[in-house]
């Protein structure tokens, strides 16, 4: 529990001053003047949503800094069911992109970051549907379990729990379940398995963070009756740091770089206002109101109290070391409590303060960033005090073998002390990748086994060091993450984390394998070696109606972080068959079988993700023509790399590169997931691409949300984008054109090439368009009305413009034969047809 607890403490506004993700935060003499004001405030407030991006960073921010309390964020989901304007990554990818987002939203405003096991699989339209997917008792299960492990006295929904249908099923329940959860946390009878680590909590009050918009418009907002409110004036300004509360907020939502949400900061006055729906109402704008949050809530507590306040008054802003005599006691104090939950939370935080007040810096950096179990990684131990604090440094401890060695160094004003130290990994350690991934996942929920580890937002690393400080004669031990760190030519010096490896890695190059007849294809497999001198051989496993050629490929890769690729030829059976390929490498009779990703943006941590090593392989009757392809990319999806596997030449072009003579030697131009929604470029190109279908050509527009193109003429006819959508991907089709040749040419269209489809069917619909588009398809999800958007057509001079809605760019990585046969006949569309005689559609 208290290592647990430790993990997730998060300093005031560390992290203000942005730089890269990984670097080690320094804090100024401001920031821990704070930081010691924060450790006299004794509450606690959690504010509970569903995504990423839910959470309302002027009221953590407000909570956190001005409040000065402990301030939590429960996201029920990793967000990983939503779309990525960075890059291609997508579903878990993407959901650990967004985790890392939170965290470093998190070290800006001030809050800590929690994640219950559910899994976002994408839009859902009610919360019934949501908690059938999700496996209500689990989700509230994990509520309940980071209620009682955070011991909140407040909490806080971002929506409201009375409105199903309104908006995304996620959110609602959400607070549904927040609601519910209220009576059952304090109850030992409820979910008495988390006992063994947690005791029962009641929260005192509960609260929905409304706005206008949950009315509809400012004026019925305005209007409403809020006796029930609770009004929070959070445009403060902090003098001491030079932002408003709305300037560190914006900074915060800033971190959602996947999500396009960059924010920019305002000031002024601003009002957040708060609905009761548990609890008493407190007295005035204090939702702490009547509740103790001074140290005298903890037995033996107000000692530690009286004398922080102390430290407080006599604060010395030019020099904070002057503090640390005092800090010491107050940390002996607080180490003395019976109180297992604030004393583990404070005693974090107060060492972290002793170490800023002393400018003592602690590093643990390993020579090599990848490491394997059972070897012996050399470290390099640095252990500076910048301060004229007599210390010294008693000894080290590496973890997890436990081992201690003695130093006994004095640790002098200033004088930097190296130490090199060697470190047995254990044979068991376990690699490094998110730990909610390690397990396998159902739709809705993922899997973690161990229950201390449900909510922890982080990849959980084992590889630390311990630096035993021995300050005013008591000895106060350091945690350090072992890292490591370089320096780039451009962006000076950089940090990572040490990673735990596997000996050896492969990975299927193609992760989508198409056949489209009964000839064979070369398939190619990289090797990785995780540590030096590694030999074996190398194998393909497929069923037996498939042909792999040769039977396995001996290697040698004599250093560690060397790859090379090796070809099989791979022949399908007769008959179509969709089956899983896997490449396995055995090196001294161990089987390996992890595909290692890496997700390196500079916004958030290098994370290292371990997949099982396999692709999907498609037997299937597809038919194409020899069509050259120019793709705009958009948000970022892996189609291109899908087109090239049914056999296209696909080159990717910018927009601004977009001419007449760019465009004539293409078939096909295929513009990305929402690139009128983040391509600005493609606003004045428009005239070209139009041009490009009169003469012959082929232009297919995937999805874009509505209200926020680049430009209002996406189509050379009227058209116009809506909210609809088909959440339920296995939604009936009804063709509605059965004789128009994209169901027909060259591949005959079915019913049964939109089984199997993942996640929905489609989004962002248009809902009017002109004649001259032909509506192909129609569907919806139970109790709605027909969608008819998903995709349309319209000759256009002597080619075809197509919009589709469809979600191609989910569908095509995923393997799903349907949407490459259907894709297949858009691309090949070359004769015109007369344009349907009817009014505007709708």
């Amino acid at each position: 529990m208290r290592k647990i607890q430790i993990q997730v403490l998060l300093l005031f506004l560390s992290g203000i001053t942005l730089s890269f993700a990984q670097q080690p935060q320094k804090p100024t003499s401001v920031e821990i003047y704070n930081q010691i004001k924060k450790l006299n405030f004794l509450g606690s407030v959690l504010y509970i949503a569903a995504h990423p991006d839910d959470e309302n960073t002027r009221l953590i921010s407000y909570m956190a800094n001005e409040v000065n309390a402990r301030t939590g964020y429960l996201s029920l989901t990793r967000g990983d069911g939503g779309q990525n304007l960075i890059g291609p990554q997508l579903r878990e990818l993407l959901g650990v992109i967004r985790t890392q987002e939170l965290i470093e939203a998190r070290k800006i405003d001030g809050g800590e970051q929690f994640f219950s096991r559910a899994n976002d699989f994408g839009y859902s339209k009610n919360p019934d549907e949501t908690l059938e997917i999700w496996n209500k008792d689990k989700v509230l299960a994990d509520m309940v379990w980071t209620i009682r492990k955070f011991q909140p006295d407040v909490i806080i929904n971002r929506f409201d729990h009375r409105s199903p249908g309104t908006t995304h099923g996620h959110h609602t329940s959400s607070a549904m379940l927040s609601v519910e959860s209220f009576k059952l946390t304090n109850d030992p009878k409820i979910y008495p398995e988390q006992l063994k680590y947690v005791k029962p909590w009641q929260v005192k009050r509960q609260f929905f963070n409304t706005s206008w918009w949950f009315y509809g418009s400012q004026e019925k907002f305005n209007a409403a009756n809020k006796s029930n409110f609770v009004q929070l004036e959070t445009g403060v300004y902090y003098p001491g740091i030079g932002k408003s509360n709305q300037e560190i907020a914006a900074l915060s939502r800033s971190r959602h770089q996947s999500q396009g949400f960059g924010s920019t900061g305002a000031r002024g006055d601003e009002t957040e206002f708060l609905e009761l729906i548990n609890g008493d109402r407190p007295k005035e704008s204090n939702l702490f109101d009547g509740i103790d949050t001074s140290w005298n809530r903890v037995k033996n507590g107000k000692p530690v109290g009286d004398l922080i306040s102390s430290i407080i008054a006599k604060y010395d802003f030019s020099n904070p070391s002057a503090s640390i005599s005092d800090l010491v006691k107050a940390y002996v104090l607080i180490e003395a409590l019976e109180d297992d939950h604030w004393k583990t939370v404070k005693t974090a935080a107060i060492k972290n303060i002793i170490a800023s007040c002393t400018g003592l810096y602690l590093e643990a950096a390993a020579i090599e960033q990848e490491a394997t179990p059972g070897s012996t990684i050399k470290v390099t131990l640095e252990a500076i005090n910048r301060s004229s604090v007599e210390m010294q440094l008693s000894s080290v401890t590496s973890l997890p073998d436990q081992k201690n060695t003695a130093q006994n160094i004095p640790l002098k004003n200033n004088k930097d002390q190296k130490i090199s130290l060697s470190v047995q990994l254990p044979n068991t350690l376990e690699y490094t990748q998110p730990y909610w991934l390690k397990e396998k996942a159902t739709e809705g929920m993922y899997t973690v086994s161990n229950q201390e580890n449900i909510g922890i937002p982080d990849i959980i690393r084992q590889a630390k060091v311990v630096f035993n400080v021995k300050i005013d004669g008591v000895e106060i031990p350091f945690e350090r993450t072992v890292i490591y760190k370089y320096n780039d030519g451009v962006k000076g010096e950089m940090y990572n984390f040490l990673d735990i490896v596997p000996e050896v890695t492969t990975s299927i190059l193609e992760k989508v394998l198409i056949f489209g007849s009964t000839q064979s294809k070369l398939v190619p497999v990289k090797v990785r070696a995780g540590k030096d001198g590694i030999k074996g051989n190398l194998q393909l496993e497929l069923p037996k109606s498939w042909s792999v050629s040769p039977k396995e490929i001996p290697f040698t890769l004599e250093k560690k972080g060397n790859e090379q690729i090796f070809y099989f030829e791979v022949t399908p059976p007769v008959n179509p068959e969709e089956t899983v390929v896997k490449s396995i490498a055995i090196v001294d009779n161990k089987r390996f079988d992890k595909d290692q990703t890496i997700i390196d943006y500079s916004h958030i941590t290098k994370q290292m993700v371990l997949k099982p090593a396999e692709s999907k392989c498609i037997r299937i009757e597809l038919k194409t023509n020899g069509d050259s392809i120019a793709y705009i990319m958009g948000a970022g999806d892996e189609v291109p790399e899908s087109l090239a596997q049914m056999g296209y030449k696909v080159t990717i072009i910018k927009p601004e590169e977009i001419t007449p003579e760019k465009l004539d030697s293409f078939n096909v131009v295929i513009t990305g997931v929402r690139a009128y929604n983040t391509v600005n470029a493609l606003a004045h190109k428009q005239n070209i691409l139009f041009n490009f279908v009169k003469s012959g050509k082929n232009m297919i527009v995937q999805y874009n949300t509505y209200g926020q193109t680049v430009t209002d003429q996406i189509a050379p006819y009227p058209l116009k984008i809506s909210n609809d959508r088909v959440t339920e991907e296995n939604a009936k089709i009804t063709f509605l054109a059965p004789n128009h040749p994209i169901l027909n040419t060259p591949n005959k269209i079915s019913p049964k090439d939109f089984e199997g489809w993942k996640q929905e069917q489609g989004l962002y619909y248009p809902d009017q368009y002109d004649p001259a588009f032909t509506p192909i398809l129609s569907s919806h999800d139970k109790g709605e009305s027909a969608k008819n958007g998903a995709l349309l057509v319209a000759p256009y001079g002597k080619g075809y413009y197509i919009y589709t809605g469809l979600s191609f760019f989910r569908e095509l990585p995923e393997g799903v034969a349907g949407a490459y046969r259907l894709l297949s006949n858009m691309i090949s569309l070359k004769q015109p047809i007369e344009a349907p005689k009817q009014e505007l559609k709708k």
